[in-house]
C-alpha cells in the first residue's frame, strides 16, 4: 500500500528475492517513496574482525524534526557482547553539531564496560560571537584498537581533543578564549609523553592589509601549561607563557617581480614550576639555576624577492609555455640565549620548499627561535599546456646559505655547523594523459645520503583501472631528541584492475622496511612488516546490482594487527546489505571509481507537479 501524500509505503509479510533466493523478510514493513527522510530501520551491516569476531548491527532511524535527527545502532561482537550506539544530530539558524556515542557493558574478554563519545559543535552569536567545542573522550587506551567501526583504521588514533572556545572577529581584530586538553591513547610496546593542556590559552590578532602599501599584522597569545600525570616519575614543568609578535611588511608586487620586505619583534615572557626536577635536560637533571621568571626579545628581519619569466616551447611535441622562477629569501634572526626556556609546544619543522621560506626552523609555539643569518635560493620551472594551461611538467631545487653557526637548540637537538643545508629537489611530470610520477627528495651532500626522500607514479588507462607505486623514506631522528618526526621507510602499492566486463580487483599493501634498533622504544627492535594490506572482489551484475568482498589488516599497535572482512550487496535504487568499504577503498587507493556510477543530483523541478 503506497500513500504519497504521507510519504510512506506498507509492505506485509513482504519478502525480497535476490536471484530467486529469499534474502530480507518481515511481516510488517514500511519505507518512504519520496526522497524525504522517515522514521525506520536502515539497512544492518555485518562483518567480521579478529579483535570482536563476527560484528552485526542494525540501526534504527529516527526523523524527529527537519531540522534534527538521531540513529540508535544496537550492535552484537560475538567476542565481546552486545554495545549499544548512537548519534544525534541537529541544525539551526546559528549553530550546528553532532554527538556519537557508544557503550559495551562488561566486555567478554575484558571484563570492564567499554564506552565512547564524541561531541563537537558550531555556535554564531550577534556582532561577531561565536563558541565552539569538540569533546571526544573513550573508556580505555585499547578502545580504538578492540572496537572501530568497519572499514575504518581507528586503530592509529592517538590523541582526542577536549577543547572549548569562545571567540569574537571584525574586519581587523580577531580574537578567542580556549581551553584545549587531550586524551593520549598509551600503546604499552611504544609509550608516548602526552602533550601539554592549554587551560587556557588567550589570542589576540590584528591584522590590515595594503593599509597605505603596508601589511600590518600583531598576534599576541597567553598560556597556561599543564601537563597531566602519566604515570611516570619525572615531573615535567608547568607555567605559563605570554607572547606578542608585531610585524610590518611593504609588498612591492609588479608583473613578473616582486620584492617583500618585512620586520618585526617577538617578545617573550615566562613564569615556569620546575619541581625541582629538570625534566627537560636543560640544566644537567637538575632545576637549580633555572629561572622562575624570564623573558626573550626578538627582532625578525627578512626579504623576500623572485621573478617570473616565460617563453614558448615545446613538450612531448605540444606547444607549451615555460616558466623560469627564481627566488631569494634572506633572514637575519640575531642570537638571543634560550637554554634555560623550557619546551611546551615547540618542535623541529621538516625541511621542505615551504619551510624554506619561514622565519623560524621550529614550529608549534615560540619556544625556540634560532638565530639566523641565511639566504635561501630556489628556481622552478613549469611546463604548461599552451592550449589549456594544464601543468605537464615542473622542477624545483632549493637550498640554504648559512652565514653563521647554529646557537639555538631543542633539547638533545645537535646545532648545525655546516654552511650549507641539504638540497631540496622536487619533479612532477604528466608524461601522458594516463601516467604521472613526482619525485620529492631530501639531499645531504656532506653525509652523502638521502635524508628524506618520496617516489611515486600513478597509472589510469581507462575509466576503473589504476596502479598507484609510492615509496617514502625519512631517515631516523637524532638519537635522544623527542621533538623531531619518527623516521619511516616504506613502500605502497595501490591498484583498481578489471578482469573482465564483470569481475574487477582491489588492493593494497603497505610493507615497512625498517629494522633495527626501534626509534621510539628502548631496548627494542623492528623487523620488515606489512603495515596494511586490503585486498577484495567486485562484481558488476545486470542492471541491478553489485556484489563486493574485502578483506583489511592494518597494524592496531607495534605489535599487533587486527583483520577484518566485509561482505556488501549492493542493490540500485533499494539500498546495501552488509558494510559499506567505499570510505575504506575511496581512502585507500588512489583514483578508484566505483563501479556503479553515482546518481545524477536533482534539480530544484525535481517533483514540481
Amino acid at each position: 500500500d503506497i500513500d504519497f501524500d504521507e510519504n510512506e509505503g506498507v509492505a506485509r509479510n513482504g519478502v525480497l528475492y535476490f536471484k530467486d533466493v529469499p534474502i530480507l523478510a518481515s511481516p510488517y514493513m514500511t519505507f518512504p517513496v519520496k526522497k524525504e527522510r522517515k522514521s525506520g530501520f536502515l539497512m544492518p551491516t555485518y562483518g567480521t574482525t579478529s579483535q570482536g569476531g563476527f560484528d552485526f548491527s542494525l540501526p534504527y532511524y529516527l526523523n524527529l524534526a527537519p531540522n534534527y535527527d538521531a540513529t540508535i545502532q544496537p550492535r552484537y561482537f560475538s567476542k565481546r557482547g552486545m554495545q549499544l550506539g548512537g548519534e544525534f544530530r541537529y541544525l539551526g539558524n546559528s549553530y550546528l553539531g553532532t554527538f556519537d556515542g557508544t557503550y559495551l557493558p562488561n566486555d567478554n574478554i575484558t571484563g570492564e564496560d567499554r564506552w565512547m563519545y564524541w561531541w563537537r559543535h558550531q555556535q554564531t552569536f550577534s556582532h561577531g560571537f561565536y563558541a565552539d567545542w569538540d569533546l571526544a573522550k573513550v573508556s580505555d587506551d585499547n578502545y580504538f584498537r578492540d572496537i572501530s567501526q568497519l572499514g575504518l583504521n581507528q586503530a592509529s588514533t592517538t590523541y582526542l581533543p577536549q577543547r572549548g572556545r569562545v571567540g569574537w572577529a571584525s574586519n581587523y581584530w580577531s580574537a578567542y578564549a580556549q581551553v584545549y586538553k587531550y586524551q593520549t591513547l598509551q600503546d604499552p610496546d611504544a609509550p608516548l609523553v602526552p602533550p601539554y593542556d592549554k587551560e587556557p590559552e588567550l589570542y589576540l590578532r590584528g591584522a590590515r592589509y595594503d593599509w597605505g602599501g603596508f601589511d600590518v599584522d600583531w598576534t599576541s597569545t597567553a598560556v597556561r601549561f599543564r601537563r597531566p600525570d602519566f604515570g611516570s616519575t619525572v615531573r615535567y614543568p608547568d607555567g605559563d607563557r605570554l607572547q606578542t609578535y608585531p610585524t610590518v611588511s611593504y609588498p612591492i608586487v609588479r608583473p613578473g617581480w616582486f620584492i617583500i620586505p618585512k620586520a618585526g619583534v617577538n617578545y617573550t615572557q615566562y613564569q615556569t614550576k620546575w619541581y625541582g626536577v629538570d625534566a627537560l635536560g636543560l640544566n644537567g637533571g637538575s632545576a637549580d639555576g633555572l629561572p622562575r621568571s624570564q623573558s626573550r626579545t626578538v627582532p625578525i628581519m627578512s626579504l623576500d624577492a623572485g621573478m617570473i619569466f616565460e617563453r614558448d616551447t615545446s613538450l612531448f611535441g605540444k606547444a607549451s609555455t615555460q616558466t623560469l622562477e627564481p627566488r631569494l629569501y634572506y633572514l637575519r634572526v640575531p642570537y638571543r640565549d634560550q637554554s634555560k626556556m623550557p619546551v611546551y609546544d615547540t618542535s623541529l619543522a621538516d625541511f621542505s620548499f615551504s619551510q624554506a621560506f619561514e622565519e623560524n626552523i621550529y614550529t608549534g609555539g615560540w619556544d625556540r627561535i634560532s638565530n639566523a643569518n641565511q639566504l635561501t635560493a630556489a628556481l622552478t620551472t613549469r611546463w604548461l599546456d599552451a592550449s589549456t594551461g594544464f601543468e605537464r611538467m615542473s622542477l624545483a631545487v632549493a637550498q640554504r646559505l648559512y652565514f653563521e653557526d647554529q646557537k639555538v637548540t631543542l633539547p638533545g637537538e645537535t646545532p648545525r655547523e655546516n654552511v650549507r643545508s641539504d638540497f631540496l629537489v622536487g619533479a612532477s611530470a604528466a608524461l601522458t594523459d594516463t601516467l604521472s610520477t613526482d619525485v620529492a627528495a631530501q639531499y645531504n651532500p656532506y653525509d652523502n645520503n638521502w635524508s628524506r626522500g618520496l617516489v611515486s607514479a600513478r597509472w589510469s588507462p581507462q575509466r576503473l583501472t589504476t596502479v598507484a607505486l609510492s615509496y617514502r623514506y625519512q631517515r631516523d631522528p637524532q638519537t635522544g631528541v623527542q621533538y623531531q618526526p619518527q623516521g619511516q621507510n616504506q613502500i605502497s602499492l595501490a591498484m583498481q584492475w578489471p578482469f573482465s566486463k564483470r569481475w574487477y580487483g582491489v588492493g593494497r599493501v603497505d610493507y615497512s622496511l625498517r629494522s633495527g634498533p626501534s626509534s621510539t622504544v628502548a631496548n627494542t627492535t623492528e623487523s620488515p612488516r606489512v603495515t596494511q594490506a586490503i585486498a577484495g572482489l567486485e562484481y558488476k551484475g545486470d542492471c541491478c546490482w553489485v556484489g563486493r568482498v574485502v578483506y583489511q589488516r592494518y597494524a592496531v599497535s607495534a605489535t599487533d594487527a587486527n583483520s577484518a572482512v566485509f561482505f556488501q550487496l549492493e542493490l540500485t535504487g533499494l539500498g546495501s546489505l552488509g558494510t559499506d568499504p567505499m570510505n575504506l577503498l575511496n581512502r585507500s587507493i588512489p583514483g578508484y571509481t566505483g563501479i556503479t556510477p553515482p546518481a545524477p543530483a536533482g534539480t530544484t523541478f525535481e517533483r514540481y507537479e
